[in-house]
């Protein structure tokens, strides 16, 4: 053995060929020739007579190493963190071990290349060497197998024993290079576990946490910067890549899903690490998770509404298109790439909210026109709820339902300030509408007017749109304008008031006139209605405001009726004046006047709304009857028992008539159809119980009849008994007495209130007549009493001498 011999090892004792000592199944290298020496008790001799012998060592058949190999089973190998496994490269021998390599060992990597290239060189040579060597021995013998020596021939060969499972391999540490690599190269998860087991290290080097023994010289101070670097680097990236996945799936949305997915477990890392870290170590990366997403969601939305030409309104409306598409994104794409247990989209619907409400806050504070307070207000109650949130799974959040976008306090301030502004504004806007259009009034031309559609469309703008925004903001905005209104219609009123008492409203053409009254009664309809809804809008406290604002309206339209009939009846008064004369019994002169006269002008009433028209037709047809009644009751007719009849059918025909024509006008005053009929009854009637009976439907149906107008009935009747006209006045009586507590009829149900009655002569009263029957006269007048005259100045005298 030459080569032994130059190696020093002469002495030792090489197996023969084809021997092979068997391996202990507890550690792999043992009874390996070259690697060990056996010891003393343990020398012996094969199965197949083979002597063991004394072994040579690897360091007596390689000389002294230069690194010292430690190992031990259990214990860590070089290079590795723990656990056992073989070096993957030369480099983890050389290294010292326990020892991860920080961002300064690759200085030392570039120092060793050097080295590493001659070692490779030697090896090389001494392969050549051995063989050249061998090509003079020629082919190598056949070795027999290990069981061919250990079994005799002709036995069956013993199983072979179980393989041994080698243990795993460790996976060896990542410098700090190599782990910020990593973050590069946006493997975030496995950076992440480096990271984590380097702060252990650091730790456990510290006395902080169980770990790694403490090896001297490793420099705790930098290695806890390192993992503090490590970490702003990997937050880096984390909140990096939050902002990229929010703005669009890409050409790579499979590769963004990838990231997101990294992004989740090491958020759900992290979070087990805090666990283990405690409360005051604890990174709480899911916080800050939570914040990267919200930072990220107000870039988003402040580049989707930077200024838009449209203002406010135009801005809102780029926001919820912004919202609707992120939203979109979350839900498809990058919510189902997040662990289930992060809750991913409900943390994104919050900082979406949470920006939001910065940006609609800042909005909020700034000056804002009225339109644009409005449009901020519509969408923080209506757009956002309806329109953003109604489309998501408001189910993914998991503590309760969103926050507010803006403060009650801020709601109210932006709602006050519409308020004011609409109160200040409409105001000024009303009064001069009112000045515009009373310069019109007394123009002889025949203007339209836009006055009620002008007021109308100016406050509906507002009292429909706050009801939009909120109930309550709805009620504030209407008590707030029907306040305005009741302002205007008492300045409409006196302004109305103000042109019918001027001489040059007289001085206008008839027709001009009408027409200017005609326009005015029209604005009470739609402004009254407007009125009445805005009641039922506003609070309990607007009833004062709408019952002013109706009174403006009454007095404006009974004002223009007043002067409307007024006019007709001036016309209408050669007529009437004709009425209960004799020629009246033969003629219908005066009666077919006044029906003409009526039906023509009615053609110019029918230019007015239907509410005014309907309560003007009424008034007229009031008016008409008791311009009709009144010549009876001065006493024009004295009928005789003869003329009786005539007068009452008469009377019939002329209240037929009369009720065709109101109809045809449409007239809703149906109860003053039977008041000529009932006169005429009681004209007619010759028995007393039967005259009794028609003068209490009379009383019942018309309660202002007084006994004065039945008394001059009578006496237009002829009934000259005295007896009988005390029962039938008694009627009258009694029935004024039970009604005497009643209230009056109210205006529009008064008929016999406007028929006067003349004022008899004074005279004794029929229950005087009553006891002195012979005090009777002939005609149903009474007798009257002489006038008593003053005595002469000659008796007065002598009567005060006596």
């Amino acid at each position: 053995m030459p080569i032994l011999k130059s190696l020093g090892v002469a002495d030792a004792k090489v197996p023969r060929a084809g021997t092979l000592p068997q391996r202990s199944a507890r550690n792999p290298f043992e009874d390996v020739p070259g690697l060990e020496e056996e010891e003393p008790g343990r020398l012996g001799t094969l199965p197949n007579g083979t002597s063991c012998g004394r072994r040579a060592t690897l360091e007596k058949l390689v000389g002294l190493a230069p690194f010292r190999l430690a190992w031990t089973p259990g214990r860590a190998r070089p290079g590795t963190g723990t656990g056992t496994g073989q070096p993957r490269s030369f480099l983890g021998r050389v290294l010292t071990p326990g020892i991860r390599r920080s961002s300064a060992d690759f200085g030392l990597l570039a120092r060793l290349q050097g080295t590493r290239a001659q070692g490779d060189e030697e090896a090389g040579e001494a392969a050549r060497r051995l063989n050249f060597l061998r090509l003079g021995r020629g082919p190598k013998p056949r070795r027999a197998s290990l069981a061919e020596r250990v079994v005799p021939a002709g036995e069956a060969a013993p199983e072979p024993p179980p393989k041994v499972r080698e243990p795993p391999k460790m996976k060896e540490p990542l410098s700090v290079l190599e782990i910020l690599s990593l973050i590069q190269q946006r493997e975030l998860a496995r950076a992440d576990e480096h990271i984590l087991e380097l702060e252990a290290e650091e730790l456990a080097s510290s006395g902080g946490a169980p770990g790694p023994p403490k090896v001297e010289g490793a420099g705790g101070g930098r290695r806890a910067r390192d993992v503090a670097l490590l970490y702003e680097a990997l937050q880096r990236e984390l909140w990096a890549l939050v902002r990229e996945t929010l703005a669009g799936p890409g050409p790579g949305a499979g590769a963004g899903a990838g990231a997101v997915a990294q992004l989740g477990q090491v958020l759900v890392q992290e979070e087990a690490a805090d666990g283990r870290r405690g409360p005051g170590a604890a990174r709480r990366l899911r916080a800050r998770w939570a914040e990267a997403v919200a930072r990220a969601a107000r870039e988003r939305l402040e580049a989707a509404a930077p200024g838009a030409p449209g203002g406010l309104a135009a801005q809102l409306e780029a926001l919820r298109a912004r919202l609707l598409e992120d939203m979109g994104v979350v839900r498809g794409r990058l919510a189902p790439a997040y662990p289930a247990g992060l809750g991913a989209f409900g943390v994104y619907l919050r900082g979406y909210h949470s920006a939001l409400a910065e940006w609609l806050g800042a909005a909020a504070r700034r000056r804002l026109p009225l339109a644009d307070r409005y449009a901020l207000l519509h969408w923080h109650h209506q757009v956002y709820p309806r329109e953003v949130l109604g489309l998501v799974d408001m189910v993914a959040l998991e503590n309760g339902e969103l926050g507010p976008l803006l403060s009650p306090g801020t709601v109210r301030g932006l709602e006050d300030e519409c308020v004011t502004d609409v109160k200040a504004q409409t105001r000024a806007a009303l009064l001069r509408a009112l000045q515009e259009d009373e310069e019109h009034w007394g123009s002889p031309e025949d203007l339209p007017s836009t006055l009620a559609q002008d007021v109308c469309e100016l406050l509906e703008e507002h009292t429909e749109r706050a009801p939009r925004i909120s109930q309550e903001f709805g009620e504030r905005m209407a008590h707030c304008c029907l306040g305005g209104l009741a302002e205007f219609l008492q300045s409409f009123q006196q302004r109305v008031e103000r042109f019918h008492e001027s001489p040059g409203a007289r001085e206008l053409p008839p027709d001009t006139y009408i027409s200017r009254t005609i326009t005015l009664v029209n604005c009470g309809p739609p402004l009254r209605a407007l009125a009445e809804r805005l009641a039922r809008v506003g609070p309990p406290e607007s009833e004062p405001a709408r019952e002013a604002a109706a009174s403006a309206l009454d007095r404006v339209t009974r004002l223009c009726h007043r002067v409307l009939a007024d006019l007709l009846f001036q016309e209408l008064q050669p007529y009437f004046s004709k009425l209960m004369r004799r020629k009246w019994l033969s003629s219908t002169e005066a009666l077919d006047g006044i029906v003409g006269t009526l039906g023509a002008q009615a053609l110019a009433l029918r230019r007015m709304q239907d509410e005014p028209y309907q309560e003007l037709v009424a008034e007229l047809h009031r008016r008409a009857l008791v311009e009709y009644v009144r010549p009876l009751f001065r006493g024009r007719l004295r009928c005789g028992s003869r003329t009786r009849s005539r007068v009452a059918g008469r009377l019939r025909e002329d209240a037929a008539q009369l009720q065709r024509l109101f109809r045809r006008l449409e007239s809703q005053a149906a109860w003053l159809d039977a008041v000529v009929p009932h006169l005429a009854e009681v004209l007619q009637l010759e028995d007393t119980p039967s005259i009794q009976v028609e003068v209490g439907v009379l009383v019942r149906d018309y309660p202002d009849i007084r006994r004065k107008h039945v008394a001059a009935l009578l006496d237009i009747r002829g009934l000259r008994s005295t007896a009988a006209r005390q029962e039938i006045l008694a009627v009258a009586r009694d029935l004024e007495l039970s009604e005497g507590d009643a209230l009056s009829p109210p205006r529009d149900r008064a008929f016999f209130a406007d028929v006067p009655v003349p004022r008899p002569p004074f005279c004794l009263g029929l229950p005087f007549l009553g006891r002195f029957p012979f005090l009777g006269l002939a005609r149903p007048r009474l007798a009257r009493l002489p006038r008593l005259r003053p005595p002469p100045p000659s008796r007065t005298r002598a009567r005060a001498q006596r």
